[in-house]
This record gives C-alpha cells, sequence and structure tokens, in this order.
C-alpha cells in the first residue's frame, strides 16, 4: 500500500472521530459537570426513553439515566435521573416530577419543580414524588363522553319542555299543591308560617346541650360549617399512617367539641407538614350510648375542629384534608376515638353518596 492510501486512510479515520465526538460530546454535556442522581416512579411513562432531557424550570439540567419495570405488577417504573449539582439549591424532597412533551406529539421529557424554601435538600440517590402523565388519548376518551352526554342532554331537554308546558298549565288553572300555592293566598300564608317556624326551631337547635358550647365558642352558625369538608365514606386504599387520640386527650368534656389539649395534636401537624399526601381524613366515633342524631353532630364537629386547628397553625393544602362523622360506636374500643388517616399521593376523594336519616 502506497505512502499516499495509508495518509488519506488516516485523514478519513481522523475525521470520522472527531464528528463522532463533536455529536456525541454535544448531546452529552453534563458528562463534564458535576452530577448528582434522583429517582422518581410513575404508573405510566408515557413514552420516556432512556436519554431524555430532565428539566428545572424548563431548562435542561440533566437527563433520563435508566428507566426500571417493577417487580410486582402493583409496582411502579422507576426512572433514574442524572442532574447537575447547581440544581441542589432549587430541587428539593418536596419537588416533584411530571413527564412532558414538546407539543402534544413531541419528543418526551421529564420537569422537575421547584421546591419550598423550607424543605430539606436533596441526597444523590434520593426519590423525590411524581404527578400522573398526560396522555393524549385520555383527553380523546373524555372529549368522546363529553360528546355523548350532551347528545343524551339534548334529547332531555326536549323531552322536559313538553313536561314544562303540561306543569304549567295546570299551575295556571291551580292544580296541585304549586297551583294552590301561587293562587290561593291562605295556602301562601300557611306556608310562610311553617318556614318561619321551622327557621326559629332551627335557631333553637344551634344553641341546644349538645352544640351551644361548640358554635359558640369556636364561631359557627350553621350546619354547613360542620359539613363542608365532610366526605361520606373512607378511601378503599389503606392509609399510610394513622395518629389515634381518645377524647379525653383532646376535648374539654365527653359531650362538646370544644378543644383543651390543642398541643397534642402538633405531632400530627408537623408530620402532615413535612410529608407529601394525597389525601388526610380526620374521623371521630361518638360513645356506645345516647341519642344517634346528637351523636351524629358531634362526631361530625369534632373532626372540623381538629381540621381547623391543624390548617390554621400548619402549612398545609386544606383542599385535600377531609372529614367524617362516624356516629355511635360499636364497641368500647372504637368509643370517643378520633383518628387522622394519611392516605398516599394519589388518592382521591371517595365518591359522595347519599347520607340516609340516621334513626332515633
Amino acid at each position: 500500500m502506497s505512502k499516499e492510501v495509508r495518509l488519506g486512510l488516516f485523514i478519513v479515520l481522523a475525521l470520522a472521530i472527531l464528528s463522532f465526538a463533536v455529536f456525541y460530546i454535544g448531546n452529552k454535556e453534563t458528562r463534564f459537570k458535576s452530577t448528582y442522581t434522583l429517582r422518581t416512579q410513575f404508573h405510566n411513562v408515557a413514552g420516556l426513553n432512556n436519554g431524555a432531557d430532565v428539566r428545572v424550570g424548563g431548562i435542561r439540567k440533566g437527563t433520563v439515566k435508566s428507566i426500571d419495570l417493577p417487580k410486582t405488577p402493583d409496582g411502579k417504573v422507576t426512572v433514574v435521573m442524572s442532574l447537575e449539582s447547581a440544581t441542589r439549591d432549587i430541587v428539593k424532597k418536596d419537588s416533584l416530577a411530571a413527564i412532558k412533551s414538546e407539543g402534544l406529539l413531541g419528543d418526551k421529557y421529564v420537569e422537575v419543580s421547584f421546591g419550598s424554601m423550607d424543605a430539606e435538600k436533596v441526597k444523590s440517590g434520593d426519590t423525590i414524588g411524581s404527578q400522573p402523565s398526560f396522555e393524549i388519548s385520555d383527553v380523546i376518551g373524555k372529549a368522546s363522553q363529553i360528546l355523548d352526554t350532551t347528545q343524551t342532554a339534548v334529547q332531555n331537554i326536549g323531552d322536559a319542555a313538553g313536561n314544562l308546558e303540561s306543569i304549567s298549565a295546570k299551575i295556571n288553572t291551580g292544580k296541585g299543591s304549586v297551583g294552590a300555592l301561587i293562587n290561593d293566598k291562605s295556602v301562601y300564608n300557611q306556608a310562610n308560617k311553617a318556614a318561619s317556624d321551622l327557621q326559629d326551631n332551627m335557631e333553637a337547635l344551634k344553641h341546644n346541650f349538645l352544640v351551644r358550647g361548640f358554635f359558640k365558642k369556636r364561631g359557627y352558625e350553621d350546619d354547613d360549617e360542620l359539613t363542608r369538608n365532610l366526605i361520606s365514606k373512607l378511601p378503599a386504599a389503606p392509609a399510610i399512617k394513622t395518629f389515634t387520640y381518645d377524647q379525653k386527650q383532646l376535648f374539654d368534656k365527653p359531650d362538646t367539641a370544644k378543644l383543651k389539649n390543642q398541643k397534642t395534636l402538633d405531632e400530627a401537624g408537623q408530620y402532615l407538614q413535612q410529608t407529601q399526601f394525597g389525601l388526610v381524613v380526620i374521623s371521630a366515633y361518638a360513645g356506645t350510648k345516647g341519642d344517634s342524631e346528637k351523636d351524629r353532630v358531634l362526631t361530625e364537629a369534632r373532626p372540623a375542629v381538629v381540621r381547623e386547628y391543624l390548617v390554621n397553625n400548619f402549612k398545609l393544602d386544606d383542599e385535600r384534608i377531609k372529614t367524617i362523622g362516624l356516629g355511635k360506636a360499636a364497641t368500647i374500643e372504637e368509643s370517643g376515638k378520633v383518628e387522622i388517616m394519611v392516605y398516599p399521593v394519589g388518592t382521591s376523594v371517595p365518591a359522595t353518596e347519599h347520607r340516609a336519616p340516621v334513626p332515633h
């Protein structure tokens, strides 16, 4: 082989190596920067690939090192990320990872949110929380459901219009209770008096021996305050943490919701302030004996008071803190018990069910 041929092959090989190095290093610039490792978990990574960008505040600050399947069917997919050490001051233990895409159909990447000012800094190898990934197929499915619902609603409107016309005719001729109420002045007067009497009875209820102290000391003026954050049943998923108290630890008397040892709740408040959770449910039981309706009011009032203390004294997402009144206890062990149950991220509020009247 001549000297010219060998020289030509050497030049071609050198150019090829140089070109590869330029593209490889340009795509992997973080290899020459100090980095650390973080993990996060998803039920579905939605097409995310190894080597995908990791962005902090919208700026590329790392890459996806690996994506590992769970060892059991009920596990989650683990995403291992390499981030620049410069991000340690803004990525904290309460930061959340989310899978996003460039436009609707673009490449997938991981976006890591800023942590809070007082949150603990992450260490290499730590696992941070995640948000469910967005899927365009879910949007299409929802849109299809909305169209089906709209079509049904339009059909129902047509039927309702005919029924309304028939009802209006009966009212105009004085038929039925509503027709009598409109056309007969004496019926109207009787209904007005009944409404006034009902309002007086409700005001009297607010000052009965059971809830008098609660309304007076806590400033609640109607039942809406007790039921504003009330749910009808507990989530199906098990709680990851439960704080249990006896009524004697928290309340002034066995038949009131007035707190006497608020500081007893501080352990739970500090835990919730430092922990990511999906839902918190505060529950209460009354005793095994007594008036069922009064027990219902009492067990709705006590969680409401506990919730108010936690929300006012700790930095919590109050939209995810709910209450439930469990009424009369079935056993001595449950009697007077108050629990703060913490559920994992992803737990949603159970669907509302109609509550049957409590028997007297």
